[in-house]
C-alpha cells in the first residue's frame, strides 16, 4: 500500500500540527480507546487510566511519537516500524484488531483538535496511512 505524493503531504501537513502537543493528544487518543473499546484495557492493568494521568500522558505521547516517526519515513514504513512489531508481535502479543480501535480512536481525537485541517481529503489520507501502519504492525504474527 503506497500513499500518493498528495497523501504524503497531507499526512505530514496536519503532523506538523500534532507534533508539539504528542502527549495530550497521544492521551486523548487513549481514553478515547478505552471508554469505547473497553476490552482494549486488558493490556494496560498495570497503567493508571484516570483522565489525563501521568501514564496515559507517557505511552500515548510514545504512541503519537513512533507515528511521527513513521511520518519521516513514508516510503519505507516496513523498515522504520521494524522493531515495533517485533515488539507487539512477540512480547506484548496484542490483539491485532486493537490497532485498527486505536487508528479509529485517534482519527477522532485529530478531528476534534484540528477541525479545519482534518478535512476529507486529510482523514482519507490519515485512515490509509494508519492502516498501513497497522498492517506493518501485525505482520509478523503467526
Amino acid at each position: 500500500m503506497m500513499l500518493s505524493d498528495a497523501e504524503k503531504a497531507a499526512v505530514q501537513s496536519l503532523w506538523s500540527k500534532a507534533s508539539g502537543n504528542v502527549n495530550a493528544i497521544g492521551a486523548e487518543a487513549l481514553e478515547r480507546l478505552f471508554e469505547s473499546f473497553p476490552q482494549t484495557k486488558t493490556y494496560f492493568s498495570h497503567f493508571d487510566l484516570s483522565h489525563g494521568s501521568h501514564d496515559l500522558q507517557v505511552h500515548g505521547g510514545k504512541v503519537l511519537g513512533a507515528i511521527g516517526e513513521a511520518t519521516k519515513h513514508l516510503d519505507n514504513l516496513e523498515s522504520a516500524l521494524s522493531k515495533l512489531s517485533d515488539l507487539h508481535a512477540y512480547n506484548l502479543r496484542v490483539d491485532p484488531g486493537n490497532f485498527n480501535l486505536l487508528s479509529h480512536a485517534i482519527q477522532v481525537t485529530f478531528a476534534s483538535h484540528f477541525c479545519t485541517e482534518f478535512d476529507a481529503t486529510a482523514q482519507a489520507a490519515w485512515d490509509k496511512f494508519l492502516s498501513y501502519i497497522s498492517a506493518v504492525l501485525t505482520s509478523k504474527y503467526r
